[in-house]
């Protein structure tokens, strides 16, 4: 079982340039797809966020910003 990230370490991911992008990214059109899958999370629609995040992150940009964010040290 992967353990969880140190909440810290998330922070530094998210504040970072590549971090920043992807936000701005999930963000675009109002950030409804991004709302959606958070409420479908806190309804414990697991699958579906999952799905929904999924779509989101597939786009060749999404997947270059991730790229960079898995080599932040």
């Amino acid at each position: 079982m992967q353990s969880m990230p140190d909440m810290s370490y998330l922070m530094k991911l998210a504040r970072s340039p590549a971090g920043q992008q992807l936000l701005a990214l999930l963000q675009q059109n109002g950030g409804s797809d991004l709302q959606s899958a958070v409420s479908q999370a806190s309804a414990g629609n697991y699958d579906q966020a999952k799905l929904t995040l999924s779509s989101l992150l597939s786009t060749p940009e999404a997947q270059a910003l991730l790229k960079k964010l898995e080599e932040t040290p």
